[in-house]
């Protein structure tokens, strides 16, 4: 199974911070970082800020490597767009800033169980749903959603092991058909089994 949101048990300060706290801390983190950071000197400042960070969650190397591969192709295609319209610093800086919101989002991953995130999101929606808002509808989507991203990423490491096995070359046909069939079964699955127990 795939290592990504995997929660790690430990007795750090971080782990025993309320799901809540840490999942606004993580928010208002993210935001800050979007406006304060505008240069290269800057984006050095926070990741050494989100270094202490990851060392205090005690978050282990293989596992932040694991957060971070999904992301990196991503992240290169956005440093190259930036090259090609502003300049290198502006591309540090912008592709810096999501990384490093990918590694904090790791942070509150590994320390947090799943249920509690859960759990502090349905507490903080509940006044919405005074206004209509489907609060216990969307739970259940944020459920399903964190449980169906470690499933497609596990799908699409066994289409590609399975192509190189085979000595075939990339191509769309070969690897993304495979992925769009296991990932609508898996949608029909879920909503066969909300449908059985009453849910739309």
């Amino acid at each position: 199974m795939s290592t990504f949101g995997q929660y790690q048990p430990g007795s750090s300060p971080l782990h025993r911070l309320p799901a809540g706290v840490k999942l606004v801390a993580l928010a208002v983190s993210i935001a800050l970082m979007a406006v304060w950071v505008q240069t290269p000197a800057d984006l050095a400042v926070a990741a050494l800020g989100v270094a202490a960070l990851v060392a205090a969650a005690g978050l282990r190397p293989r596992a932040l490597t694991a957060q971070l591969r999904p992301v990196l192709w991503v992240v290169a295609v956005i440093f190259g767009f930036q090259l090609l319209f502003t300049d290198w610093r502006r591309a540090l800086v912008v592709c810096g800033i999501l990384l490093l919101s990918v590694v904090l989002a790791a942070v509150v991953t590994v320390t947090t169980r799943v249920t509690a995130m859960l759990a502090a999101l349905t507490a903080l929606m509940r006044p919405l749903g005074r206004v209509g808002f489907p609060v216990d509808q969307l739970a259940l989507a944020l459920a399903l959603t964190l449980r169906t991203i470690p499933l497609m990423i596990d799908t699409v490491r066994q289409v590609e092991e399975a192509r190189r096995a085979r000595g075939l070359r990339f191509s769309p046909r070969i690897v993304l058909a495979p992925v769009i069939t296991a990932a609508l079964d898996t949608a029909d699955g879920f909503a066969e089994a909300l449908t059985a127990r009453g849910l739309d």
